[in-house]
């Protein structure tokens, strides 16, 4: 039973956090689901799983302005996912949007006009490298005295108007943490502890590969563990990637509960299963994954599958009609 339970949870967890899960075997036990935050009809239909904190509900007067959107990427992603981002929805929000990568790159810097962090971490996909960059994004985050920190990945579609009125039905002043879990249950790590042993911790985690929001409220409270470098600090006692880390520090430590939502999405769902009618209400969007290259969000639009494969554009055209570069018949 153990063995069973241990695997259903690396073959279910985020990608990213698999080779963490399966070399710290000890540390997981599924517990009894709290409804199935993968089912994403279910969520659209404002399936609220988790309690919010108290007062999260005060409306925030919020402008776009007001929100710091950090996009995780790599150097060999520039050309690829960073151009179709810079030519969508980033070109909506490009002094609110800032890209944190693993190298410089003068060429993308100038041509496309984008906020780009070169965060000097490693460019391999591992627990440190991730949980580098997420070290860094939380630092910037907090310098730029902005009321809202997104972390999204660079295979994400953010609408803007939906994260906009999201955000803005809830104080920044309050503890927010927004996100939608890839588990239908709360993870359990193993905390190592001084004396050599560890403990066992169990909590909710947003994806990073959907997105997620913190304000900043909360985020302030989260700087003993998470400023100049204590982040990384903090994810080697649990030896977990960057947002099971965030989720630890804010569920764990804080004791402020996750809010889910299933407003965000990433390449682990069936995308093809969302609504047509819904999809530009969502806040995130995605694409692709390991197993299924075609695993996009059916809509229709100017554009077919094989000039937009992933999606993206034909969603910015119907968001953006005027846009230069939509075909005319999708503009007014």
């Amino acid at each position: 039973m153990f063995l069973s339970a241990v695997w259903t949870l690396i073959l279910t967890a985020p990608i990213h956090c698999r080779a963490s899960i399966a070399e710290q075997v000890i540390f997981i036990h599924p517990l009894p689901p709290r409804g199935r935050p993968e089912d994403p009809q279910r969520m659209l239909e404002g399936d609220s799983a988790h309690a919010r904190s108290p007062g999260s509900r005060s409306k925030d007067s919020l402008d776009l302005r007001d929100i710091f959107i950090a996009v995780k990427t790599t150097r060999k992603y520039h050309k690829s996912r960073l151009q179709l981002l810079s030519q969508t929805w980033v070109s909506k929000a490009k002094e609110q949007t800032f890209i944190f990568t693993d190298s410089e790159d003068k060429e993308l810097r100038q041509k496309a006009g984008l906020n780009i962090i070169n965060t000097n971490c490693s460019a391999a996909h591992t627990r440190q490298a991730l949980c580098c960059k997420m070290s860094v994004e939380y630092d910037k985050f907090i310098e730029s005295q902005k009321k809202w920190f997104c972390h999204v990945d660079d295979d994400n579609y953010v609408i803007l108007p939906s994260l906009l009125e999201l955000l803005s039905s809830y104080s920044h002043t309050q503890d927010v943490y927004l996100g939608r879990p890839s588990l239908d249950h709360p993870i359990e790590a193993a905390e190592r502890v001084k004396s050599d042993g560890s403990v066992s911790v169990k909590f909710w985690f947003a994806t990073g590969g959907a997105g997620f929001c913190i304000s900043r409220g909360l985020a302030l409270k989260m700087s003993p563990w998470a400023s100049l470098g204590n982040f990384i600090t903090t994810a080697e006692k649990i030896r977990l990637p960057d947002d099971c880390t965030v989720g630890y520090i804010i569920e764990a430590l804080l004791e402020v509960p996750l809010t889910h939502t299933g407003l965000f999405h990433s390449h682990l769902e069936n995308l093809q299963r969302l609504p047509t009618d819904n999809i530009l209400q969502q806040v995130t969007l995605s694409y692709g994954g390991f197993e299924n290259r075609r695993n996009v969000v059916s809509v229709g639009g100017a554009f077919s599958l094989a000039e937009d494969p992933t999606r993206f554009k034909t969603v910015h055209c119907l968001l953006y009609p005027d846009t230069e570069w939509c075909p005319r018949k999708t503009r007014h």
